[in-house]
């Protein structure tokens, strides 16, 4: 998955595990960037008694980069607190949840914002409020108006939103785990030839599972600086984006039933930038690492993004279909290509009208160039689908990040740095055969964009 679980360490932490970042101009609001990180993955609709929430003891950042130096020019801050309204009541709400000062609402979450450039921190926000999480019709009958009530918009130009959305990444991931057994791939004919044999249709394995959101809406020009320090013109409007999760050194639990208490500096214990870098680049002994690093320390991984792993699996996986990648990962060559996608952006000259570098730090962020706007008719492939607005562009909702990324390791990209390589037949169409169509929950047209998440009477786990 995007980043779902994927670091040993992390995966006992849901509610700092970042699963899922988002940074686009936002189509409805063209004079805006959108940035949304989603935490808490794999929620199970019906999630009660308890239901899920962020953590009071994380600190949630999403990270802007805008001079190319893979460390934070400006940073987006959530911390939250949680209040209980009837301590003397086991239930989430003893009544239907008509507002955000609804008497029957048991356990609610506010959060501050705070925004911190040029080493000073602003705080925007105080307490503004969450939505409860979409427990059912009886309960939260309207939940379209609870959003609509815990969405803020800043006297500073910023709009705001944390809560439950549904998850709106799509993968087959049995499939793909269960040795890169890519169900509709398996049906592809190559010269005439139909390569496999297996039979079988592409499962979403996230649909109708919830995450927990942060996003913010910001104006472009608190984003962008007006000369970076490379001094180039086609720079200026090109930022870097990743979210990262803390915790305080120290934990001590309480006796006898006592609170716990968390002390000493905040320690970063996740992060993400581009999806998928973490889960399929960084080997299984460096991810805890990794998600303790700033991304300017991401030289370190550079020679895992240059000979990628996946790379040389793809041929070995599945022979005779892949010669001329198989070719390439043995003759040990650097992937020029996937350095200039993951870790510096694509320079000016390698796709006509389009750049998102960043400079010659080696950083995983998602790139963005700002200037360039979003196309009324997105191609799910983005950049590779002609679509300069789209992924790895920074990454929209509707991306099909998991296809873009397998083609481009298969060595469709290749040829931007290499004009002498042809990419195999089969590279362009590998895919788990998924799109934004199979996710239950439709995306929105306007802030937050992330479907209304599922609820657990409507969508009880498959067990029961």
């Amino acid at each position: 998955m995007s980043s779902h679980r994927e670091a040993p360490e992390i995966a006992k932490d849901p509610v700092a595990d970042s699963s899922d970042l988002y940074a686009f101009v936002s189509p409805d609001k063209r004079e805006t960037v959108t940035l949304i990180a989603n935490y808490v993955p794999l929620q199970l609709p019906s999630g009660g008694p308890n239901f899920f929430e962020f953590g009071d003891d994380v600190r949630y950042e999403i990270h802007i980069d805008n001079d190319g130096d893979g460390r934070p020019d400006v940073t987006y801050r959530f911390e939250f607190t949680t209040e209980i309204t009837n301590p003397n009541s086991f239930l989430y709400n003893t009544g239907p949840i008509d507002s955000l000062d609804s008497r029957n609402w048991n356990r609610r979450q506010f959060y501050s914002l705070t925004r911190v450039a040029d080493g000073r921190e602003h705080r925007l926000a105080h307490k503004l409020q969450c939505p409860p999480c979409n427990v059912g019709p009886l309960s939260t009958p309207k939940y379209a108006d609870l959003v609509r009530q815990a969405t803020y918009s800043l006297s500073t130009g910023e709009r705001v939103f944390a809560g439950q959305r549904a998850d709106g990444f799509f993968v087959d991931l049995g499939a793909i785990f269960d040795l890169g057994t890519l169900r509709p791939f398996q049906q592809l004919h190559v010269a005439g030839k139909k390569i496999f044999k297996a039979e079988g249709e592409p499962v979403n394995a996230t649909d109708r599972m919830n995450v927990h959101s942060i996003a913010v809406q910001v104006p472009l020009e608190r984003v962008r600086r007006r000369a970076n320090r490379y001094g180039a013109a086609d720079r200026a409007s090109v930022i870097g984006v990743w979210t990262s999760a803390s915790r305080r050194q120290v934990r001590v639990l309480g006796d006898r039933g006592g609170a716990d208490t968390s002390t000493g500096p905040f320690t970063q214990v996740s992060r993400l930038g581009n999806p998928l870098f973490n889960e399929v680049i960084v080997p299984m002994s460096r991810k805890d690492l990794w998600n303790s690093l700033p991304p300017s320390e991401d030289k370190r991984f550079a020679q895992f993004v240059e000979q990628p792993e996946l790379a040389a699996l793809l041929p070995a996986l599945y022979p005779d279909v892949f010669p001329n990648l198989d070719k390439l990962t043995k003759a040990k060559k650097a992937r020029a290509d996937l350095v200039a996608i993951l870790l510096t952006g694509v320079p000016a000259g390698l796709i006509d009208g389009f750049t998102n570098a960043t400079g010659e730090v080696q950083a995983d962020m998602l790139r963005l160039n700002t200037a360039i706007p979003p196309t009324r008719r997105p191609d799910r492939f983005g950049v590779l689908g002609g679509d300069l607005a789209g992924f790895p562009n920074g990454r929209r909702v509707g991306d099909d990040v998991v296809s873009i990324a397998l083609r481009a390791i298969a060595g469709v990209t290749v040829p931007l740095v290499d004009k002498t390589f042809q990419p195999d037949a089969a590279a362009a169409a590998v895919t788990p055969g998924l799109s934004a169509a199979d996710v239950t929950a439709p995306f929105l047209g306007n802030f937050p964009y992330l479907g209304t998440p599922y609820d657990g009477f409507n969508n009880p786990p498959a067990a029961s």
